[in-house]
């Protein structure tokens, strides 16, 4: 059926099908992130360390392969942002975003569990899964920074699955990739921009280790950190502060348009389970950062929507996966959020806003309630994600980290 002769309940009704299956999709191929988790009874290890093999560290240091790099052809972190709106009456329209490719920021993002290679850790060739997770992830950024993304040897499902006790070694070599294509971009590319970090699941386990050991205890760096987007990912702080834990000088945002600090959260319907993956510190992917403790301290969350505090309207895009004649779809006024905190857990309460009569398409815990809404963690609040990053850049550029 051609989209481009749809009726708007035709669109509608496309529009509704987007999380019984792309959704699904993504949850299991896309952005399972963790699958250790729950059989997560995994030492600490300290990634880059002595431990490394000298064969890892070799590898670690040959030069990197981008999955997104600015100029380069077929980027798939500046494809179409043309997107169809859905409003809850189910009538349509369609808004045009650009790609700015004279951005003064770079922003340095770290893919998800997207692997579907059989070894315990992926190679660095550039295949669908990492392509389709840049566009969904990290695309919509290009508006406002220059996207660079290596490809790094991030564990995969595979190796979750078949060593989920024995994932030290996997740890480090995913780590010691994404590092040595973090200082490849720092020694050739930066040329000293201001940096926005964008990671999810694996990748937020990635860029808290990559933080912590490279920007957070250097001041050149960290005077060029605009702002971090880290979800999914448990980093945590001492309960009831903005900082330490995770990072010593880097905080957990408290403001519209703060730079500097971290944005990070888990979404549910609800509060997390006792196991879930996400939302508890020092268990689930807190793990695969090395982050073991649980007492005195909480699982940041920072509402993208309103980030000093309370309740906010969620702006989702999703990819519409053909379903619309647009390669994205957005759902205006679907969803509130705001954070919550009970029985040890913390996480971004994701909550329908409109009434019965909207028959736009709801999220869903599809891996269940240890999951939570993980899979959509990104795309649910992309909209805000956006703008919370370029507030941050305009704060940058008047000199409040210099403040």
């Amino acid at each position: 059926m051609s989209a481009r002769s749809e009726t708007a309940r035709g669109r509608r009704s496309a529009a509704a099908r987007l999380p019984g299956r792309a959704m699904r999709r993504r949850v299991s191929s896309l952005l399972g992130a963790v699958m250790l988790v729950s059989l997560a009874v995994v030492a600490a290890f300290p990634p880059g360390g002595a431990s490394a093999s000298s064969a890892t560290r070799k590898a670690a240091a040959a030069s990197p392969v981008w999955l997104c790099k600015p100029g380069m052809p077929d980027d798939p972190c500046t494809s179409s942002l043309a997107t169809t709106v859905v409003q809850a009456s189910g009538a349509t329209s369609v808004s045009h975003a650009n790609v700015d490719a004279a951005s003064k920021f770079d922003c340095f993002y770290v893919y998800p569990t997207v692997s579907q290679e059989t070894s315990a850790n992926a190679d660095l060739k550039v295949q669908l899964s990492e392509r389709t997770a840049a566009t969904a992830q990290a695309s919509r950024f290009s508006t406002i920074c220059r996207v660079w993304a290596p490809m790094y040897r991030q564990i995969t499902l595979a190796g979750f699955y078949a060593n989920p006790t024995v994932t030290s070694p996997s740890t480090s070599t995913a780590y010691d990739s994404i590092r040595a294509g973090f200082e490849e971009y720092l020694a050739q590319f930066n040329d000293g921009r201001p940096i926005i970090f964008l990671g999810h699941s694996q990748g937020s386990a990635m860029l808290i280790m990559l933080l912590e050991h490279l920007v957070d205890s250097n001041a050149a760096l960290r005077s060029r950190l605009v702002l971090a987007i880290i979800l999914g990912g448990n980093v945590v702080v001492p309960t009831g502060s903005l900082i330490g834990g995770s990072f010593s000088r880097i905080p957990a945002c408290s403001r519209a348009g703060e730079d500097g600090c971290v944005i990070a959260y888990s979404s549910f319907p609800g509060e997390p389970p006792a196991t879930s993956f996400f939302g508890r510190p020092g268990q689930g992917v807190s793990i695969m950062a090395g982050q073991t403790l649980r007492k005195r301290l909480q699982v940041v969350c920072v509402n993208p929507a309103s980030m000093g505090g309370g309740t906010g309207v969620l702006e989702p895009f999703f990819p519409s996966d053909g379903l619309e004649a647009t390669p994205w779809v957005e759902f205006p006024q679907l969803y509130r959020a705001h954070c919550e905190s009970a029985g040890g857990a913390t996480w971004l309460q994701v909550t329908k806003l409109s009434g019965p009569t909207d028959r736009r398409p709801v999220l869903t815990e599809t891996d269940g309630p240890d999951w939570g809404y993980h899979a959509a963690d990104v795309n649910v609040a992309l909209g805000n994600l956006v703008a919370d990053a370029a507030a941050a850049e305009a704060s940058w550029s008047n000199g409040e980290h210099l403040k």
